[in-house]
């Protein structure tokens, strides 16, 4: 059975491990490893550690997801939505971020991803996301951003 609980400070190097391994099908989806998850530092975790709340979901003692958020203005801003792949398709990801919405009752939630990616497009909606916004980054990469009013 997995659990999810909020991480803890010496969980953050296993995410961040995860976290790599979890964003490689997003890169496949570019042809490049050049995305921010790719690049993020063990330091810039630890900060958002510190100013968020990072969960994470267990499998006998293995970190198998992870979800962070943070409230800014009475909105909520998550990220980094993940789940390893030989756990995909179970309900998972759903799971985290129905977990981390519930630690911010009644608060608008956003949260963004890539075009390409129409699996968590379809994710986001199913859990009562609406599009509200696109930005093109650079070449392909244009985000779309989700919002869901509680």
């Amino acid at each position: 059975m997995c659990t999810i609980i909020k991480a803890e400070y010496d969980d953050l190097s296993e995410i961040l491990k995860l976290q790599y391994l979890a964003y490689q099908s997003e890169a496949a989806l570019f042809g490049s490893t050049d995305i921010p998850p790719l690049k993020q530092t063990l330091d810039e975790v630890i900060e958002e550690f510190k100013s968020g709340v990072i969960l994470k979901m267990t499998d006998k003692g293995k970190i198998i997801g992870s979800v962070r958020a943070g409230e800014q203005n009475g909105t909520v801003y998550i990220g980094k939505l993940m789940v390893h792949p030989d756990y995909r398709r179970r309900g998972f990801g759903t799971r985290l971020l129905t977990e981390i919405e519930s630690i911010f009752p009644n608060k608008r939630c956003e949260l963004f991803t890539s075009t390409k990616s129409k699996e968590n497009i379809r994710l986001y909606e199913n859990l009562g996301y609406k599009k509200f916004r696109e930005k093109e980054i650079k070449d392909e990469l244009i985000f779309v951003y989700m919002e869901k009013e509680r």
